[in-house]
């Protein structure tokens, strides 16, 4: 009982429309949960809602079956019986006829029929009784629009799930549809209106069924529509588009034949628009239509069609264009619009439909023969009148649709056009038969006629495009003995040479792009023919090769006709592979691929080195066995030139060396990963390094050896990043075994387990100097393999290593702290159980970094006695961070190390990480040291000690940018990192009190300088999300840092950063309460960085920011408006226009405020 007094309230506090919504909507979800649980059954609930279905009050009976209809709309996935869907699916058919109930009735229809079968479903006699009724209650367009789309939605769920039930009522559901979607002009509505006309279509296909009686008022109804006008409505939730519509009713045009006789003549009037609009979809809805109506019914309207396509066309408003930026194939031709895109579409699909009606109108029709006609006087492009070439270029792209549609149109179309374009060309003669043969004698002397060329070209492409247009060819569709096949066969030596005469010719002065796209794209696709189908001498297709290589190697100077030459043989060569022309790819690596190696090894030559890098990067990619020669001739070159630098110091050989490797880093490489599993390329090409390495015992790199060095340890990375774990494992084992060798790293002094390392004579002054330039080499790459390595990969001796990376960063090794800090990163945090000596578990690790004692064996007062380590002068890495030596470049280096480490710790979520910044706050707040030590004139002693403690400090603000930031260079996922998701959120919220404590409790200016200076470096590098959750804390913050940072020209790029945080602030709706609560402050700092004069983006930015501050509301923002317009009166005689720019849309924003009204 107490269950069903439960449910009366439910019932009641949903039927009582003076509820809220938010009270309806939780007792339609208690009532749900009970029948979804089997707590209460759906009879049940209908017996307790009796009275409310029934009663004579209109609003709670409607309320009544409303909730009905909602509940079993919820419970679509639970099984019912055949009974109680009965049952209640004829309670509904009922209730259509009560007009204030029909909200219910409708959802309650609509959820019953579109159960699936496997859980119950309504029967096609319950659906043919909901359908009658629908049409016979439901005055379908007196409804408002959601009751209208509800109808609809039953409608199409009975045409597509009742098909066979709804299909005998015949003509009144045809009639019955009609008057239901007449006039309707909802958005939504309308996608389903245009659906059902569609499915009614398919259901009634037979030419003299019921569809056939009302085929001209139902596309009455669907025509008023065309074309389709609809804006997106603002401030309304419509998520349906123009294009959504316009497809939609281009499906319902084209359903049925039916329409054919309506739908035709009104799509033919509306291409001859003047709304662009209209004629894109009427050329778009034609060939939809074209597919679906069949010839017989198309055949009668073709030449209408062609009359109609070739306006569209030859009217465009389109120039001829020639860029360089356009791809080889399109050569010559203009910048075709949707119209001219379209037609072209339309055009080739009534060729593939009714290609002998069409192609004969366009081979007999008289603008296009009067074109061809006239090409003898169209010799030079730069001559052609501006209307004469729009019509050149559009009868070459006819021919090229036309001759590419089949075999029999390629045929039809040579025969017709070739032979008149070679007596043109004066190719050909013809004997006293009058045949057309080819013309051996012809003396290639004067310039060609550049009509007859451009329009063989697209000849040639279309008939090469028909052959090579499916991914596989069969000698069985497309013939070798096919007459367009025999008509260019017998010409294509003469045609070869004509295209070769145009590119020699293309080094005048007169010459123009034209003539360069036309000779370059016809070479290429005469090349580009399979030999099966149109078999060319091997001595053409490398006079082909060689013309094109001659123009690379030597005409480099002609920009246009050199990168055309390029890309034209990276496509031949991209040809060759896709078919498998195996004669081709022998003479193709002959003439093109060993040629540009070659050149890797020449010395001064014409073509300058770094063009011979971009030919060989480009030709790399047109196969992959083209790459691995290229890449086997790459590494050859690097090695030739890193030999020469190791032994001579060749200045040279070290700016090619270090192209050599960028290409092959940037380029060549990534090819390799992505052509496939090439591991022994990769493993070679580092192992080889290294085997170089070992046998040049003498360094002479003279110049550029740090940008030298770095291009190796980039190549070597990504090299070891793409290897498998026991490729790894070889490649660090072998630049294990170089590092031992050196005697400059003491490695078996490290084998002996020991908790200290001998800083042998380090003092303050002492860097990377101190070792010799093989040695740094070698420290150097065997850091860029560990960083790069996996992390089970196997490391020998990581202990050694371990320690020796400790004493190269005290050097002042980056790599090495930033190896430190992968291994810490990837190190297993617990051992196998299997003791090795050579294996080391995190834990270990950490133990020998943080806990190892460096001393100095000289003593000679370069480290001092920290309190607590003892009379020896020894100290770890965190006592040198934190003062035990005076050595500033010591304790800076420390500092930047341990920042590495810290950032391995940190990705993987390790709590040591918070130990260590510790550490860096510690030195962070040394710095008010400076302010309080006593200056005296002339006190060296205290200028030295505030120097170190400023140094210290300011390296421990720029450690929060290593920890936070994301390197290119190690701990990234491309060298395998554990990275842990949010591990920047985390790392901010942890050290975020920190910061905000230690500043308000700072009153060292210094000091403060600092912290600012870190909080800005967290704060710049955290996802904005997470600042916007700490906005009320951050804003005041970033106001005060703007001030502080702004003081020094040395801070402008961390001003900056730290200005783009405020901006994402100021333009995210999560921080405007904040931003509105601060906005006097905010608007008084922006104003004083429009002046800013270090950076301009700072400027632009700041203005920007204030942009968006004019939003903000009315009674906020006025009272600055004054301040705000002068400080950007002074922007607008700025010197940047991006500056001047952003003033004026500043001043408009605020002028307008002043007519704004008040919001509260």
């Amino acid at each position: 009982m107490a269950q069903l007094s439960q449910l009366t309230q439910y019932i009641e506090s949903y039927v009582d429309s003076s509820r809220s919504s938010t009270q309806q909507a939780a007792s339609v979800g208690a009532i749900t949960y009970l029948l979804k649980n089997d707590m209460l059954t759906l009879e049940t609930l209908v017996r307790e809602m009796g009275m409310y279905l029934t009663t004579t009050d209109s609003i709670i009976r409607a309320r009544g079956i409303l909730l009905l209809g909602e509940l079993l709309t919820l419970l679509a996935s639970k099984r019912l019986d055949s009974a109680t869907i009965h049952s209640l699916i004829s309670f509904f058919a009922d209730k259509l006829a009560d007009w204030r109930a029909l909200r219910g009735a409708l959802v309650g229809c609509l959820a019953l029929m579109k159960r699936k079968s496997n859980i119950g479903r309504v029967t096609d006699n319950d659906a043919r009784a909901v359908a009658q009724a629908c049409l016979e209650n439901v005055q379908v367009q007196s409804l408002g629009q959601h009751d209208r789309k509800l109808c609809f939605e039953i409608l199409e769920c009975l045409l597509d799930h009742y098909p066979e039930s709804v299909a005998s009522l015949g003509d009144d559901l045809v009639y019955g549809i009609c008057g239901a979607i007449d006039g309707e002009k909802d958005p939504r509505c309308l996608m389903l209106t245009f659906h059902i006309v569609e499915i009614l279509a398919r259901l009634f296909p037979d030419p003299s069924g019921p569809l056939a009686s009302f085929a001209g008022d139902l596309f009455d109804i669907l025509g008023c529509y065309f074309p389709i006008h609809f804006t997106h409505p603002q401030g309304e939730d419509v998520d349906v588009k123009r294009d959504d519509l316009s497809r939609a009713l281009m499906l319902a045009f084209s359903s049925t034949p039916l329409f054919e006789p309506f739908a035709i003549p009104l799509l033919l009037e509306k291409l001859s628009s003047s709304l662009p609009l209209a004629k894109v979809d009427s050329l778009k809805y034609l060939s939809n239509c074209l597919l679906k109506y069949g010839d017989d019914r198309m055949e009668k309207h073709v030449e209408t069609i062609w009359s109609s396509v070739k306006e569209a066309i030859f009217c465009s408003e389109q120039e001829p264009m020639l860029s360089l930026a356009s791809e080889l194939q399109e050569g010559v031709g203009f910048q075709e619009n949707e119209i001219v895109t379209e037609a072209f579409i339309l055009l080739q699909r009534v060729i593939l439909e009714n290609g002998g009606l069409l192609l004969s109108l366009i081979v007999g029709d008289k603008d296009i023969n009067m074109i061809v006609n006239s090409v003898t006087s169209l010799r030079s492009y730069n001559d052609i009148p501006l209307q004469s070439k729009h019509k050149l270029c559009t009868v070459g792209r006819i021919l090229y649709v036309s001759a590419k549609a089949s075999t029999t149109c390629c045929n039809r179309v040579f025969e017709s056009f070739f032979f008149r374009l070679m007596d043109t060309l004066g190719l050909s003669v013809r004997n006293s038969s009058g045949d057309c043969l080819p013309n051996y004698d012809y003396v290639f002397s004067e310039r060609f006629n550049f009509g007859a060329l451009y329009l063989c070209t697209e000849l040639l492409a279309a008939c090469r495009d028909l052959v090579v247009g499916a991914e596989v060819l069969t000698p069985k569709s497309v013939s070798a003995q096919e007459s367009w096949c025999c008509m260019l066969h017998s010409f294509s030596s003469l045609l070869i040479k004509a295209f070769s005469s145009v590119l020699d010719a293309s080094t005048d002065k007169e010459a123009y792009e034209a003539d360069i796209y036309t000779g370059v794209k016809g070479l290429q696709i005469l090349a580009n023919f399979p030999g099966e189908f149109f078999p060319i001498s091997k001595s053409i297709f490398e006079n082909v090769l060689l013309t094109f290589t001659s123009i690379i190697v030597e005409d480099f100077n002609e920009t246009l006709l050199w990168k055309l030459a390029l890309k034209a043989l990276v496509q031949i060569g991209t040809f060759v592979d896709r078919f498998h022309e195996s004669e081709k790819a022998l003479s193709y690596n002959v003439v093109v691929v060993e040629k540009f190696v070659s050149l890797m090894f020449l010395g001064d030559f014409g073509l300058p080195f770094q063009l011979r890098l971009e030919v060989l990067s480009d030709i790399g990619t047109t196969g992959l066995n083209v790459m691995l020669k290229i890449v086997q001739g790459l590494e050859d070159a690097i090695f030739a030139n890193l030999s020469e630098v190791y032994v001579h110091g060749n200045l040279n050989s070290t700016k090619a060396a270090v192209q050599l490797l960028e290409c092959y880093s940037n380029k060549l490489l990534p090819g390799i990963l992505k052509a496939g599993d090439f591991e022994d390329v990769l493993s070679r090409f580092a192992v080889n390094i290294w085997n170089q390495i070992e046998h040049s015992m003498a360094f002479s790199v003279g110049a550029q050896e740090n940008e030298l060095l770095n291009a190796t340890m980039t190549a070597m990375k990504l090299a070891v990043g793409s290897c498998s774990e026991g490729s790894q494992g070889k490649i660090i084992e072998k630049a294990y075994s170089v590092l031992s060798s050196c005697n400059s790293f003491p490695l078996k002094e490290f084998m002996s387990i020991t908790t200290s390392v001998q800083l042998e004579g380090l003092q303050p002054t002492q860097d990377l100097e101190c070792f010799s330039c093989r040695d740094k080499w070698v420290i150097t790459l065997f850091a860029s393999a560990i960083i790069a390595s996996r992390p089970r990969t196997h490391i020998p001796n990581i202990r050694v290593v371990l320690q020796l990376f400790m004493m190269s960063l005290l050097k002042g090794h980056i790599p090495a702290a930033q190896a430190l800090g992968s291994m810490v990163n990837k190190l297993c945090p617990k051992s196998n159980g299997v003791e090795i000596s050579s294996t080391c578990t995190l834990e270990e690790a950490l133990d020998i970094i943080f806990n190892t004692s460096l001393w100095d064996s000289h003593n000679e007062g370069s480290l001092k006695r920290c309190s607590g380590i003892g009379e020896d002068i020894e100290m770890g890495l965190t006592n040198l961070c934190l003062g035990a030596s005076n050595s500033k470049l010591l304790r800076v280096r420390a500092i930047e190390g341990l920042a590495w480490i810290g950032k391995g710790l940190l990705l993987r979520g390790h709590e040591k990480v918070k130990d260590i910044t510790m550490i860096f706050f510690r030195c962070l707040l040394s710095s008010g040291g400076i302010d309080i030590l006593p200056l005296s004139q002339g006190s060296l002693e205290n200028n030295q000690e505030q120097d170190v403690l400023l140094s210290v400090a300011q390296s421990a603000a720029d450690a929060f940018h290593i920890l936070m930031s994301d390197s290119e260079n190690c701990l990234n996922k491309r060298f395998h990192a554990n990275i842990r998701p949010l591990y920047k959120q985390r790392f901010f919220s942890s050290v975020l009190p920190i910061l905000v404590s230690s500043i308000a409790e700072s009153h060292l200016s210094k000091t403060r300088y600092m912290l600012f200076r870190a909080l800005t470096l967290v704060i710049s590098d955290t996802p904005l999300i997470a600042v916007l959750s700490e906005a009320k804390k951050i804003i005041p913050l970033i106001l005060d840092g703007l001030s502080v940072l702004s003081m020094n020209i040395l801070d402008k790029d961390i001003l900056y950063n730290l200005l783009l945080v405020l901006s994402g602030i100021l333009t995210d709706k999560n921080g405007q309460e904040t931003v509105v609560d601060n906005a006097h402050i905010i608007i008084n700092c922006l104003t004083r960085l429009v002046g800013y004069p270090h950076m301009m983006v700072v400027r632009e930015t700041a203005i920007q920011c204030l942009v968006a501050m004019s939003r903000l509301p009315h009674a906020r923002i006025y009272p600055m408006r004054t301040q705000v317009l002068h400080s950007v009166k002074q922007a607008l005689d700025d010197p940047k226009r991006a500056v001047r720019y952003e003033a004026v849309r500043c001043r408009q924003a605020w002028a307008s405020t002043a007519s704004r009204s008040f919001h509260f």
